[in-house]
């Protein structure tokens, strides 16, 4: 009958021992094998101009966009 009436202190000790364990279990680095292939992976660089403000108000405009495309052919 004692430990009904200290219910909730117990809980709380066996919270935090439990706690305590999984992070003193999870806090080896492991190391997995998406963190191995991270140095074999690949990288893109991309060497362009930036567009000017003009150029890209002109590029976001449906007439601007049509007048530079090339005519489909019809047959």
């Amino acid at each position: 009958m004692n430990i009904l009436r200290n219910f909730e202190a117990v809980f709380i000790v066996a919270l935090g021992l439990a706690s305590a364990a999984s992070y003193s279990l999870d806090s080896k680095v492991e190391t997995s094998p998406a963190m191995a292939a991270a140095g074999n992976m690949q990288v893109v660089v991309v060497h362009a101009k930036r567009l000017s403000p003009e150029q890209k108000q002109a590029s976001t405009q449906p007439a601007a966009l049509a007048a530079r495309s090339t005519p489909v052919s019809k047959i």
